[in-house]
């Protein structure tokens, strides 16, 4: 039987049928639920164990408590599971994946958060439940590449510049939520296009941009292989082109906008005359004047289905 429980304690599972087999090497399972987290929700340890009792493994499930999600991290990754499932916030996962590395237990984001663009890239679903079952009926040890902003690490996507402000309202669009939507674009038209950012790729001359997108191979539609981030940068001429690059960011691919240049690079350094408005891996932030970034080929473990022949994006 699986129980949740506040304390790290191994717990055997107990057969009420034919137990699923999981990919070899995963027994030992941890998962780490955070129920005050948007996506999650009081009843998910729960859903966690009802899904968990139909596979061969014996699972710990710790609940996180506020103050102390630090250290309960730290006590998942010192118990050194085959397996770490991390059912929470873009930040948490993103913190927890980090603090992995490559050397650490294979990490399983679950969609727990409000954009969720590293569980969605890597199991192609929004739904936790559904992104568990895939993990342990498909999963298979991959290496996953990134990148990492002042020390903030990113797996999908770090968009810096202006445009980053609409970002929270596309996701509300694509969820139907259209009030939400129209109040993030409201802040965003405030705030829009009132400064350039400066960047130097690879140590080449600085130019101007409105905006910067560093986008990791595993999504990016350019880079095949972890030889560095797709850098997408977003650059216009008049205010029809800016408010174009809004349409767009907000409706359809930006990428096909024809003020959007794409280029390979392993090492950025962006400075701005203001603080840097940034969406890393969906989550909003504020950078500082000046922000260097560095492509990470090897970042952590995950257990994933192969997802080599399906087309992810942003």
């Amino acid at each position: 039987m699986i129980q949740t429980t506040d304390a790290p304690a191994p717990i055997s599972t107990g057969e009420t049928g034919p137990l699923k087999p999981v990919p070899a090497g995963v027994r030992d399972v941890y998962v780490l639920v955070n129920p005050a987290s948007g996506g999650v929700g009081p009843n998910a340890a729960a859903e966690v164990d009802a899904i968990l009792a139909g596979y061969d493994v014996t699972a710990r499930v710790v609940t996180l408590d506020g103050p102390r999600i630090p250290e309960q991290i730290a006590e998942a990754l010192q118990a050194r599971p085959d397996v770490l499932f991390v059912l929470a916030g873009d930040g948490t996962a993103r913190s927890v994946a980090s603090r992995a590395g490559p050397d650490g237990p294979l990490i399983v984001p679950l969609p727990g958060g409000t954009m969720n663009m590293l569980p969605k890239a890597l199991y192609g679903t929004g739904d936790w439940q559904r992104a568990l079952e895939r993990a342990l009926d498909e999963g298979v040890a991959q290496p996953v590449a990134g990148g990492e902003v002042d020390g903030e690490a990113f797996y999908c996507a770090a968009i810096m510049g202006s445009p980053a402000l609409w970002a929270p309202a596309r996701e509300a669009v694509r969820e139907g939520r259209i009030r939400l939507a129209y109040l993030y674009a409201r802040r965003a038209l405030r705030r829009a296009f009132s400064g350039r950012i400066r960047f130097a790729l690879d140590d080449a001359v600085r130019e101007k941009a409105e905006a910067l997108v560093l986008i990791s191979p595993m999504i990016s539609r350019a880079v095949d292989e972890n030889i560095g981030l797709e850098a997408a940068v977003m650059k216009t001429a008049r205010t029809s082109d800016a408010v174009r690059l809004a349409a767009h960011a907000l409706f359809t691919d930006w990428r096909r906008d024809p003020s959007v240049e794409t280029r390979l690079t392993r090492h950025v350094i962006i400075v701005s005359r203001a603080n840097i408005p940034a969406v890393i891996d969906g989550e909003p932030m504020n950078l500082g004047r000046e922000a260097r970034v560095r492509f990470v080929p090897r970042a952590f473990m995950a257990l994933a289905p192969d997802r080599s022949d399906e087309e992810t994006g942003v």
